[in-house]
């Protein structure tokens, strides 16, 4: 048990010093070309830090282990929104750039109502579901990048003289770097803790809704306290709305294109399978709880934050259980 747990310490110092350095090259890039954060945290903050994801789904998909894939994502996307956007909002509410937001939260909720119409009605991820998800990808990036291309004509000349950012390339290598500690020190966590979980007799589907999905966050949870703690709100904010897209129009895109899959059968609510019953539900109820308020106020409220902790506490006790 030495081995593990050194594993263990040696993958947190990774995330902790990796999301330090991603934080700040991301940072940097949007005041570099005078973006909002929360459009530079949709994408590329969002790409690394779901790159986790990609990796422990698309193996265990290939691994024949689809529930791993499919409970990861979907526990990804509960994760992401009812603990680490809760910490934040909990922490440090505010103003948010509503006109930034609108973009990936449409998306989202239509990759959502695909993939939640699949669930429902057939039970299969089939290959064309994962070329249909990996095409709504495409073209959200692709629009997000003609945004983020666009000059803003109203951004002060001078701003840029009187505050020094660092040359781009110190700046982009900050940010691969960071990457690549942070999902290395993911990776380490996960391997170690799915060992322990698997040990203690908890269920595949479990682990990947629980244990697999806290891990594969836990780029976005060390993202968001770097933000908050260097002030950058709106960065964390947009990491994981970006990221919560990605879980389901990336990571499952990618995994169900390679290894097509059933979902998982495991515990049943009133004679249905429980994930039908509850995680799709609670996924779009802490979205639409996040997100509505946002869109609507512009901005987000300490209440929020709580609500949602409350709510993912909830869902973890219910978990274990059925």
């Amino acid at each position: 048990m030495l081995v593990p747990v050194l594993l263990f310490i040696v993958g947190l110092l990774c995330l902790i010093k990796g999301g330090d350095w991603f934080v700040d090259g991301a940072t940097d890039i949007a005041r570099r070309f005078h973006l909002p954060e929360l459009l530079i945290g949709a994408t590329v903050v969002s790409i690394g830090t779901t790159l986790p994801e990609v990796m422990v789904s698309t193996t265990s998909a290939l691994g024949g282990h689809g529930e791993i894939a499919y409970g990861n994502a979907i526990g990804s996307v509960i994760c992401n929104t009812a603990l680490i956007a809760a910490i934040t909002i909990a922490v440090r509410p505010g103003p948010v750039d509503r006109k930034a937001l609108r973009t990936p939260v449409i998306f989202f909720f239509t990759a959502a109502l695909f993939y939640a119409g699949v669930a429902y009605t057939t039970g299969y991820f089939s290959r064309f579901t994962g070329i249909v998800l990996l095409a709504l990808f495409v073209a959200y990036m692709i629009l997000t990048v003609r945004q983020m291309t666009r000059k803003d004509p109203a951004a002060p000349a001078e701003e840029e003289a009187q505050e020094e950012v660092p040359p781009l390339g110190k700046s982009l290598l900050s940010l691969v770097v960071g990457a690549a500690l942070i999902a290395v020190g993911a990776d380490l966590l996960v391997d170690n803790g799915t060992l322990i979980a698997q040990a203690l007799g908890v269920p595949e589907s479990v682990i990947a809704l629980t244990f697999v999905a806290l891990g594969t966050s836990l780029p976005e949870l060390v993202t968001a306290i770097t933000s908050l703690a260097k002030g950058h709100g709106a960065l964390s904010l947009g990491n994981v709305i970006g990221a919560n897209l990605f879980n389901l129009v990336l990571v499952s895109g990618v995994s169900v294109t390679l290894a097509p899959f059933s979902i998982p059968q495991g515990s049943m609510i009133a004679g249905r399978n429980a994930s039908l019953v509850m995680d799709f539900p609670v996924m779009f109820a802490v979205m639409l709880l996040l997100t509505v308020p946002s869109l609507m106020k512009g901005k987000l409220y300490r209440a929020q934050g709580i609500a949602l902790l409350a709510i993912y506490a909830a869902f973890c006790v219910l978990q274990f259980t059925m």
